[in-house]
């Protein structure tokens, strides 16, 4: 039976960068039938909404998650959902649950992305009946998917299946010719399943986890240059993408990766994003010097480079000692290899590891992103009251000790009922701002699905509309509304070359109602909400249910005021596997894997016909 929703009187986005104006459009089944400026007769069976001072756009597009786990439990994917994504990008950091054994993909993905490993393990066991990249885009087919989800081939998880874990994982076995052809192999299998890309990781700070080859760097960190170029080349010749993680350690990465995208006016040049761009607290100069190389790479030696731009504040929590930014030097590392309470308190009180993490702390000349100041740390929770909303400094202080001793202290005394907070970068609204308008940045990067207890950036997309709206109210605007919603969705849903991103006649409906008056400090609010179906494990959120009305996915009602529908991720799954399919000139086109109505164009009223 054909469904028809008539939505009136909104404020319409094409996501293409058309300033915003009032407009009906009327969808028919999965896709949009008419856009127009007068008004459209609704079809008897219509479901109307009048969105009168809302804004009506293209559904967001999340291009960094890693709800490669999350979606075989929770395939509604609903805390993303909410707020308006309604695609996601999956496969990110190297990372997938494509191919390999699933205990390996549980020990690779655990310690990286914070996903409790007594939830992850079984769960992978008992979901994963998949071999091939093929199997698993049928797989997520069969899913009752809340959003659309697409994702890259993850080389980590290649290089594993092929070489076995354990050789994957040892800096002095390099891969046979044979692995090599069988790895260059198993990814082109990726892309001819429909995967996005190649992403690649090399930052050392992502360790494994597991106890059979726990703190070891992920397998892609091992792999050659040479071995690097040689799988990226499937990929400039495809026309995919190359996902990356330089080492932000070293530094040097970044410009191998440049050099890569550069087409040097004698090749194709090779679409590259990069995680991350930010104005860190630990280096004010260096997201300038990472704009500088942005724009000499696309302007002058013809490449194909962005970064992914997070357009919030990055602000994190942690629970003790459970936070990924003390992976960032030696005697951090040391602590998070330790999986037990009693253990870390034992060596929290070691002389000789208190001497070795005060020195990395303080010491200028080890590499750093994150700020390791802990004055710029504030406990949010502890079982002594009288610690909370002070600093780490301030305790330190009041204590007659230093800094690092205080922290160290409180962790030996209360462990994990120790929760603190602060703020890593993208605190100062003018870089905000530049960053956020900047051509070779890529909104997104929320890491949705993971580090469920340290970050709550599934709302993004609203919280930039705030900062924009905010900025125009003020009389201090900082980018036209048209393109901030460009950006995050027609931008993204270009260069990826998805059937996403836009609203336009005869294209698939996905899209968000957002209502302007409810941009308010709402979308701010940190909450901590159970997850009943990860043992109730307690994930960061922020919501504002009365900023989002409603959101389609594929012409579904999926969310209204904020709420998912019950239904979704059960008896109703809209969301599609968005597969690139390869052209014959290099380029990709896109295809749903379940194909959308036909459509034909609706028939104007008779009124339309005369005139």
């Amino acid at each position: 039976m054909t469904q028809h929703t008539l939505i009136k009187n909104g404020i319409f986005f094409d996501g293409k960068g058309t300033p915003g104006a009032a407009r009906h459009v009327l969808i028919r089944d999965a896709r949009v039938a008419r856009i127009s400026d007068t008004e459209i007769e609704a079809p008897p069976d219509a479901t109307i909404i009048d969105a009168e001072g809302k804004w009506v756009m293209p559904g967001f597009i999340d291009i960094h998650t890693h709800y490669d786990a999350e979606v075989e439990a929770i395939p509604s994917l609903h805390e993303s959902l909410r707020h308006g994504v309604t695609t996601v990008f999956m496969g990110s950091c190297s990372l997938s649950a494509a191919v390999g054994d699933s205990t390996d993909i549980a020990d690779m993905f655990t310690r990286v992305e914070a996903i409790p490993y007594e939830h992850l393990l079984p769960l992978m066991r008992e979901r994963k009946t998949w071999e091939t990249h093929a199997e698993y885009a049928e797989h997520l087919d069969s899913l009752p998917l809340g959003p659309n989800v697409s994702s890259f081939v993850g080389y980590s998880a290649v290089r594993s299946k092929v070489m076995g874990l354990e050789r994957a994982l040892d800096a002095k076995v390099k891969p046979t010719e044979a692995e090599l052809r069988e790895m260059e192999q198993t990814i082109e299998e990726g892309y001819q399943a429909g995967f996005l890309g190649l992403s690649l990781n090399g930052l050392y700070w992502d360790k494994m986890g597991g106890d059979r080859f726990r703190s070891k760097c992920l397998p892609s960190t091992y792999a050659s240059w040479k071995e690097l170029r040689r799988m990226v080349r499937g990929v400039r010749k495809r026309g995919l993408n190359l996902q990356a993680i330089p080492n932000v350690s070293t530094k040097y990465q970044i410009f191998i990766y440049a050099a890569f995208s550069a087409g040097l006016f004698v090749r194709d040049a090779l679409k590259t994003s990069i995680v991350s761009i930010m104005d860190i607290r630990s280096n004010r100069l260096i997201w300038r010097v990472l704009s500088g190389l942005g724009w000499a790479v696309n302007k002058v030696f013809g490449g194909k480079f962005r970064y992914q731009f997070l357009p919030v504040a990055f602000d994190l929590w942690a629970d003790g000692f459970e936070n990924v930014v003390f992976e960032e030097f030696g005697a951090g590392a040391a602590g998070l290899h330790l999986e037990t309470m009693a253990e870390r308190r034992k060596l929290f009180q070691d002389e000789g590891y208190r001497r070795q993490f005060n020195r990395q702390w303080n010491n200028p000349f080890i590499p750093k992103v994150f700020h390791r100041n802990f004055a710029k740390a504030t406990v949010m929770e502890c079982p002594d009251s009288s610690l909370v909303g002070k600093t780490f400094r301030e305790i330190g202080v009041m204590q007659g000790k230093s800094e690092v001793d205080a922290f160290l202290d409180l962790l030996v005394e209360y462990g994990n009922d120790l929760r603190w907070y602060t703020v890593t970068g993208n605190d100062r609204p003018k870089p905000l701002a530049r960053l956020m308008n900047s051509e070779s940045n890529l909104i997104g990067f929320s890491d949705a699905g993971a580090h469920l207890r340290n970050m709550a950036f599934y709302n993004y997309p609203l919280r930039m509309l705030k900062f924009v709206k905010d900025a125009e109210d003020r009389g201090e605007p900082v980018m036209p509304l048209e393109k901030a919603v460009h950006k995050l969705t027609g931008e993204i849903g270009e260069w990826f070359q998805i059937d996403a991103g836009t609203l336009e006649e005869g294209k698939r409906a996905d899209l968000v109602i957002v209502d302007p008056k409810h941009l308010d400090y709402r979308v701010e609010e940190i909450h901590e909400e159970a997850i009943p179906e990860l043992g109730d494990y307690i994930r960061l959120v922020r919501r504002n249910p009365d900023a989002v009305p409603a959101v389609m996915v594929n012409g579904t009602f999926v969310a209204v005021d904020g709420e998912v529908l019950p239904e979704v991720g059960k008896t109703i799954g809209p969301g599609r596997f968005l597969r690139a399919t390869p052209s014959k000139d290099g380029g990709v086109t896109q295809r749903l894997s379940h194909a959308a109505p036909d459509w034909k164009p609706e028939a104007p009223p008779a009124a339309t016909q005369a005139a």
